[in-house]
């Protein structure tokens, strides 16, 4: 019986001639952030570990709470900064070089196709959209993956799903998310793989596959992944200078008679830009149907939605003209190279003319952490991943999910509106 990519990478990481139930597999690179990591080193100093099985192959990226929010951030920011020190792992990255981490790992070169990885963030699998096994695991797993260098993983099984037709203007990988999340819910995939294939998702810019991936977790598989291709190798190229001369294709592929539990097949050609309501990301509606929803908050930005791809369409449409009178746009580029694309463009100029706020590389308002907290009752429109009670701030807000053109019209409108109000 033929294996699926991700059962490919799972096998030959179990170093086993058949692939088990359960399989205890060496990682390529494991890595936790400045909420996850501190937990994982207390745990691993507790346990009296005295190294780690590659310094090379572990990492820190500080972004959720970056420039420190307060003193409990600026002490997880140093416990992390002396423990590498003292194992010498040199990927430790702070507010000079950082970046939202499941962005900034691409585009550092540390990951890569084929790669079995294990993040301490269950956005972790935003990295499968290159062709990466990855899975988000707990603190506790990351203290003990750091030691050994391996994890124990249940072989989870797969749903393929195949995207035929073709895109409306102004649709993208956000949208295709989006409607997916929604037609099998937040547990449709539970603990299962999300293949995502077709002519749609071959045509599709990496950045867009990378949103789609980052978003499988939301609907509760354990992680998701495309296929890489040329254009993969390609787009790692030029953002990573990362040579694929000697990578066999074809050890990156699914087997032609490869097994999946279910193959689910949609068409997008009558697809309009979605948007996710309060207080989940399968409450999905038609953007036309929400026109009537006033926003206190925009936010463009995110692990999902903060590429410079997102950053130029959301210009694109903010360029020459004002947001709404009262309305706060917050803009976060993913890393600093992209902050400094932008800029280069000239985007970060049309941003602050037109009203918005740029603010620099992090997390902060995706979880309610900072830089952009919502009061009782208000309403934010953002290119985030998770739209769940409290989750940008007071547990009576309201928050809403959209691609970066939504967002930027509906900053225009000071409503939810569709690009087209605007262009």
């Amino acid at each position: 019986m033929g294996l699926t990519l991700i059962e490919k990478i799972l096998l030959k990481a179990s170093e086993k001639k058949e692939l088990s139930d359960f399989v205890y597999a060496k990682v390529d690179f494991c890595f936790g952030n400045d909420i996850t990591a501190p937990l994982a080193v207390k745990e691993f100093l507790n346990a009296s570990f005295d190294s780690v099985f590659n310094p090379n192959k572990v990492a820190f990226i500080c972004d959720h709470f970056v420039p420190a929010k307060d003193f409990k951030a600026a002490n997880n920011v140093e416990l992390l900064r002396e423990f590498a020190n003292r194992f010498n792992i040199k990927n430790f990255f702070d507010i000079n070089k950082s970046g939202i981490e499941h962005v900034f790992l691409i585009e550092t070169g540390l990951v890569k196709p084929g790669y079995l990885v294990v993040g301490a963030d269950s956005h972790t699998c935003t990295l499968g959209g290159i062709g990466a096994a990855s899975f988000g695991v707990g603190s506790t797993d990351l203290a003990a993956t750091m030691k050994e260098g391996r994890c124990w993983f249940r072989v989870p099984k797969t749903i393929k799903f195949i995207y035929k037709g073709k895109l409306k203007r102004w649709v993208c990988g956000k949208d295709l998310i989006l409607y997916t999340i929604g037609k099998i819910g937040v547990d449709g995939a539970l603990y299962k793989v999300m293949e995502f294939s077709g002519p749609v998702i071959k045509n599709l810019s990496i950045d867009e596959r990378l949103t789609i991936t980052n978003m499988a977790v939301e609907a509760g598989a354990k992680t998701g992944i495309i296929e890489p291709d040329e254009k993969t190798f390609k787009y790692l190229k030029q953002i990573a200078n990362y040579s694929y001369k000697n990578i066999n294709l074809k050890d990156l592929k699914n087997d032609k008679d490869a097994k999946y539990e279910n193959i689910i097949e949609i068409d997008v050609s009558k697809l309009e830009p979605q948007v996710a309501c309060p207080h989940l990301p399968s409450n999905i509606k038609n953007v036309s149907a929400l026109k009537k929803i006033k926003i206190n908050q925009v936010v463009i930005g995110s692990c999902t939605n903060g590429r410079i791809t997102d950053l130029r369409i959301a210009a694109k449409i903010l360029k020459g003209k004002k947001i709404k009178k009262g309305l706060r746009v917050i803009i976060l580029p993913a890393t600093p190279n992209i902050y400094k694309q932008a800029e280069k463009e000239s985007l970060l100029k049309i941003f602050v003319e037109s009203g918005c706020v740029v603010a620099p590389p992090n997390c902060g308002p995706c979880l309610g952490g900072h830089f952009g907290i919502l009061d009782k009752k208000e309403v934010a429109l953002a290119t985030t991943n998770r739209n769940f009670v409290g989750r940008m701030g007071h547990p009576e807000s309201f928050v809403y999910l959209s691609s970066p053109a939504v967002a930027a019209a509906s900053a225009i409108k000071g409503r939810i509106a569709h690009p087209d109000e605007v262009s």
